[in-house]
């Protein structure tokens, strides 16, 4: 594996730059991110702790690829590429999907990157010459790096099967790995994530700063959640059940059901509040809100937005492009349609009446808004052939987000929410359901369906397609859905079910191996010293 640096050498520097500020700025020291002795007091815990959050946004703000975030969307169930970039294209014409694709490295790099940071965390907090904290705060810094450390092993295991185990932090290059059997990887997500769940903090005790409460800090409810889809992909689903129940009956979150935040004396619904930048973390009133990632216009905070997230161009239709149509934050800001959902997400799964299906959810419908075009101003924009493909197209208001700060809409400054509580009872009814207690689950399924006005359902109803559709609706524009389709196993046969037929950009080529990805062909070359296995059919 090749030898990287990252923003968590960085922060290990500063950290001990300042621990150390009592002697001469002379005196020369040399510190790498292969020195993890270094580690010793809070402040240098804190900031490589940062180093992991940082890390983490990379994985969904990536923007030198625009395509990224299409690489988990399009060629599954839901979605066809729209504008394509490029690096998405092997994800659904799926014969150019080979060892040498750039999602899947990115991928691998960046979770082991993740993985050697918590390592080297993790050992320098378990070190019994470590005084500076007290064992209460040691655990909590060990739950907040092993739960990082399985977030990335999760990914891997999702999306490889067998990898590398590595535990230790790497002191020197090396090129001897070999692929772990996945049940002792799935045996380290475990141990990691129940101690996790053990000494991170509740959601309402979690580190602040000057500002209060930093709500995007690892706290023990994302740590159960996390485990009880690990659970779930493991097979493990009375586990599964526990762990939801688990974040269930906290009582510190709850689904939100009535108008709440900036804009509720305005239109709209419940649903839609979580989704209106202002109203997405905890601290805005948003109790669904179990992980947010908190992102911030650069001129509000130093720092600001982690690289450039490209959400709104990826999942909002290029309307710019139609004449008539100008620049407008009610219909969302600048996007690019660079993916186009699917008929089976437009017009079949959602019934009239779901709140989620709701104009402020769901936009149908665009009206030309150009006033120096009078010949067409305030009538409707048609739909054409296959709808528009790009320009104009039924979508997700999730991503929703006008800067005045930024016309163009390159960049958005929205935050990512990466659980919430919605999830949570589509977990549980997955394990209900996975247990053969239909009735349960058909009850855990219409809490949610309940809160957004959707018809009651009954054991008869739940199978796993219909809880992979339920998914559809509660979550799409959120989850990582090639993700939940290779967990399940069902991305083969619902890809071709339901995106087989595209007005461009065909779906070609799937077979049974894309139920993993390649193991990148780089890291095979460069591990000389011993055979890193690829996986069947690549």
């Amino acid at each position: 594996m090749k030898r990287t640096f990252n923003i968590l050498s960085v922060l290990l520097g500063l950290a001990i730059t300042f621990a150390a500020c009592s002697k001469s700025f002379l005196d020369e020291e040399v510190y790498s991110s292969y020195a993890p002795e270094t580690l010793k007091d809070s402040l240098g815990f804190e900031a490589s702790i940062s180093g992991l959050h940082n890390h983490l946004s990379q994985f969904f703000t990536t923007s030198d690829q625009q395509g990224w975030l299409n690489v988990w969307q399009v060629g599954t169930d839901i979605a066809y590429a729209g504008q394509q970039q490029g690096i998405e294209v092997p994800y659904y014409n799926y014969a150019l999907l080979n060892s040498n694709d750039g999602a899947a490295s990115f991928t691998w790099s960046w979770a082991f990157r993740m993985i050697n940071n918590a390592n080297i965390i993790i050992r320098n907090v378990e070190d019994p010459t470590v005084t500076s904290l007290t064992q209460a705060g040691k655990n909590a810094v060990n739950g907040e790096a092993r739960f990082f450390r399985a977030y990335a092993y999760n990914i891997l295991a999702t999306c490889f099967g067998d990898v590398p185990l590595v535990k230790e932090p790497l002191t020197a290059p090396k090129t001897d790995f070999v692929r772990a059997p996945l049940a002792e990887v799935n045996a380290l997500i475990e141990e990691d994530l129940r101690f996790a769940g053990e000494n991170l903090p509740d959601v309402d005790n979690v580190k602040g700063n000057s500002k209060g409460k930093m709500y995007s800090r690892a706290n023990k409810a994302m740590a159960q959640q996390l485990l009880a889809e690990a659970y779930l992909r493991m097979g493990k689903n009375d586990l599964a059940e526990q762990q939801a129940l688990a974040v269930i009956n906290d009582g510190k979150f709850s689904l939100t059901t009535s108008r709440f935040g900036v804009k509720a004396n305005q239109p709209g619904d419940p649903f839609s509040d979580m989704f209106i930048y202002g109203n997405q973390r905890r601290s805005q009133g948003n109790r669904e809100a179990i992980w947010v990632m908190e992102m911030e216009h650069p001129g509000t905070i130093v720092g600001g937005i982690t690289n450039n997230p490209q959400q709104r161009r990826v999942w909002g239709p290029f309307f710019v492009g139609v004449t008539g149509m100008k620049l407008a934050d009610s219909i969302g800001g600048r996007g690019l349609g660079r993916l186009r959902l699917n008929n089976h997400v437009i017009y079949d799964v959602y019934e009239q009446e779901d709140m989620r299906n709701s104009p402020y959810n769901f936009r149908r419908q665009f009206w030309y808004n150009d006033p120096s075009k009078p010949a067409t101003y305030g009538k409707p924009v048609p739909y054409a052939g296959f709808d528009t493909i790009f320009r104009i197209a039924p979508h997700t208001t999730k991503w929703y987000q006008f800067d005045p700060k930024d016309e163009f809409g390159f960049a958005m400054i929205k935050d990512i929410p990466l659980m919430r509580l919605g999830e949570t009872y589509l977990l549980l009814a997955e394990a209900l359901f996975r247990q053969g207690r239909l009735a349960e689950a058909a009850e855990a399924l219409n809490i949610i369906r309940g809160r957004s006005n959707a018809s009651a359902i009954t054991a008869s109803d739940v199978t796993l397609d219909f809880i992979l559709d339920e998914r559809i609706r509660e979550l799409v524009g959120e989850e990582n859905r090639r993700m939940t389709l290779m967990r399940t196993g069902t991305l083969v046969d619902r890809a071709v079910r339901y995106n087989s037929v595209s007005p461009v950009n065909q779906l070609t080529g799937i077979e049974n191996k894309h139920l993993l990805m390649p193991v990148p062909q780089s890291e095979i070359n460069l591990n000389k010293d011993a055979v890193l296995q690829q996986n069947p059919g690549y």
